[in-house]
């Protein structure tokens, strides 16, 4: 299972595989046809509750993904979730972020998610 976590912003690369943004959110200076963005399974990104309170600096980022890590548990994004995976099985998936440090965002807990 190959997942890998890149910018929404960088270009696109051969081996992204199939593209699936992981924001919320459609990011701010990004036309779709630049994004090439195969799929947007808005409802495995976090809730708007948590992203807010995140962004705010109530909480370290091991809270952020204690939390997040909760969410997909709701039926419609386990099965979201469930069919990244899948993607994952067939071939190379990248996840595509806004976030300017996608290492300490919900990506990461997201590709870790999807690993399990």
């Amino acid at each position: 299972m190959s997942v890998r976590v890149r910018r929404v912003h960088d270009p696109p690369e051969p081996e992204d595989g199939t593209r699936v943004l992981v924001d919320r959110l459609w990011p701010r200076g990004v036309s779709k046809a630049a994004a090439r963005v195969d799929e947007w399974p808005k409802e495995i990104t976090p809730s708007t509750e948590l992203r807010r309170w995140y962004h705010a600096g109530e909480g370290s980022h091991e809270e952020f993904a204690r939390r997040y890590e909760a969410e997909p548990a709701a039926p419609e994004a386990a099965e979201l979730l469930d069919h990244v995976r899948e993607l994952a099985a067939e071939g190379p998936v990248t996840l595509l972020t806004a976030t300017k440090e996608p290492e300490r965002s919900h990506t990461a807990v997201l590709a870790r998610l999807l690993g399990a």
